[in-house]
């Protein structure tokens, strides 16, 4: 009776950071732009089952049978009209695009289709780099691509996005089901960074996964090397945002993959209130609810050649602290700024705006000593260490920090 109690709290806690009011049916095309808004176009390779009966919807949290594609073009507001790191959801049939993210165009693709799409679009792409991006638990179809929308938009990066989305229900208590979900879908993801890896235009390949999303992802990885001796030679980053994975199984999963300097990249915070809730549900620490500094996991991630970032107390707009990777506008800006420079994220403990390379003197002088100074400076709110060395730079370059930081 009371590990039912817990169980439930946890489930619980893990939904918390879902909006009150979810969005539902937002997948319908407008073909309406507003002034000064922004699009983003992504290619969608998804496991879930199609609902063509429901409008907006297209893909339901029901596991398909084989491999589907869409191409969605999602319309953002323009940024005086939004907050960075934010998804403005619709909250009408008919959105406003002028201050709601609404949905420009929505098609479902054959196989062929879609891998024509993607290689007109690698093509145009500087260093033909692909980002993908699978989603967490209780996330809707229309969830994963307006999120992936907004980080693609807020983090500048100028990548072809792909989107992989598994099929989740959404619902509060389908935790378990969307776990073996990912699972069922490991197979699909893998043969997704196979092709990619073929792919005579794909020159790099980054991969973004959060929470649940990271163990399909480490587990295709998993596969990959095992298949093949090691994982593709295209794959940069592997970004692991708030990974709900157990940390004795990544362990071995990472030992399967086996070690390549800077390619995995671990987000980590203790203040993620829905990894300490999954924690309590399955009785062991989350990857993404370490300490990476302290003992033993410093070691371990040292020895597989993790580089570690550190989140704890970086302010987001998520209450539970488990999305920071992309609703706080400095983190997700630093991301995309990595990814175009084609440098990976630092390590160590001189604080995060150091490690996500905002705060060097290298940062400030190549975005310019007050532009670099402007998004390096928000971190110093919340980090003394990112302050300290952020001045030592600007005073060398006779400059001077903002006193309001």
């Amino acid at each position: 009776m009371a590990r039912g109690r817990i169980i439930l709290a946890a489930l619980f806690a893990l939904a918390f950071s879902a909006c009150a009011s979810r969005p539902h049916g937002t997948l319908i095309p407008t073909h309406q732009l507003a002034p000064g808004a922004s699009i983003v176009d992504l290619l969608v390779v998804t496991t879930r089952e199609p609902d063509p009966l429901e409008p907006g919807v297209m893909f339901s949290g029901e596991r398909g049978r084989g491999v589907h594609f869409a191409d969605i073009v999602v319309s953002i507001p323009p940024d005086a009209s939004r907050v960075v790191g934010d998804v403005q959801w619709p909250q009408t049939p008919t959105p406003d695009p002028a201050t709601q993210f609404t949905t420009f165009r929505a098609d479902v693709l054959s196989k062929e289709a879609a891998l024509a799409a993607f290689n007109a679009r690698i093509r145009k792409t500087p260093k033909r780099q692909v980002l993908l991006f699978v989603h967490g638990y209780n996330t809707r179809f229309e969830e994963a691509v307006y999120r992936f929308a907004q980080i693609v938009h807020d983090s500048r990066a100028d990548v072809t996005p792909v989107l992989f989305t598994w099929p989740s229900r959404g619902r509060l208590l389908q935790y378990g089901y969307d776990h073996e979900s990912a699972s069922y879908s490991r197979d699909a993801l893998e043969s997704v960074l196979q092709a990619l890896q073929r792919d005579r235009d794909v020159g790099e390949i980054s991969i973004l996964a959060h929470s649940m999303g990271n163990w399909v992802t480490l587990e295709a990885l998993r596969q990959m090397a095992i298949r093949n001796g090691q994982i593709g030679s295209k794959i940069e980053n592997v970004m692991l945002a708030a990974p709900d994975v157990d940390f004795d199984v990544f362990r071995r999963q990472i030992a399967e993959i086996g070690i390549r300097p800077s390619v995995f990249t671990l987000f980590a915070s203790r203040d993620d209130d829905a990894l300490a809730a999954s924690r309590r549900f399955w009785g062991n620490t989350r990857l993404g609810a370490v300490n990476p500094n302290a003992p033993p996991y410093r070691e371990v991630l040292d020895r597989d050649r993790v580089r570690a970032i550190d989140l704890t107390n970086v302010a987001s707009s998520d209450p539970l602290g488990h999305s920071t990777f992309a609703s706080s506008p400095e983190v997700v800006r630093s991301i995309g700024m990595r990814l175009a420079q084609g440098q990976p994220l630092k390590e160590g403990q001189a604080g995060v705006g150091d490690q996500l390379g905002l705060a060097t003197a290298g940062a400030v002088s190549a975005v310019g000593g007050v532009a670099g100074a402007a998004v390096a400076a928000p971190f110093a709110i919340v980090d003394p260490a990112t302050r300290e060395n952020l001045s030592e730079h600007l005073s060398a370059a006779g400059q001077s920090l903002d006193p309001q930081y």
